[in-house]
């Protein structure tokens, strides 16, 4: 009876919105980092090592023994990949935020209740009638 419950509780917890749409920013988020990583090893960084007289920075390695590398050109080009990943991110969510604001300024507020000129206008309504 116990597993019962965990597979209900699994099935309500895997159906939640949120479950899903944090599914979706993975999946695409691992598209994303494909194309960044294209965009780094393709582009950015063969353009980087023409600056800097053709040198190719994914050689950079530091060799301990025949079949022992440091190969910290490679990590050079993940802190790159990092820091466009997170401009890029920065600038899609600074995006969606403005958006966001731009719709509430669009959409006036709708007053919940009575305002108080009204409410004020009702009690002096019901004190003339008395």
């Amino acid at each position: 009876m116990k597993s019962f419950r965990f597979v209900e509780e699994f099935k309500e917890f895997a159906l939640r919105g949120n479950v899903m749409d944090m599914a979706v920013g993975v999946v695409i988020g691992a598209a994303f980092s494909g194309i960044i990583n294209s965009l780094v090893g393709d582009i950015i960084m063969p353009l980087i090592g023409l600056l800097s007289g053709n040198y190719n920075f994914s050689n950079l390695a530091i060799e301990f023994s025949e079949d022992n590398f440091l190969t910290y050109g490679a990590f050079i080009q993940a802190v790159i990949n990092f820091v466009l990943i997170a401009i890029v991110l920065f600038l899609i969510i600074k995006f969606f935020n403005k958006m966001r604001k731009e719709k509430k300024e669009e959409a006036p507020a709708e007053p919940d209740g009575p305002t108080e000129v009204e409410i004020l206008g009702e009690i002096r309504d019901l004190l003339k009638d008395k």
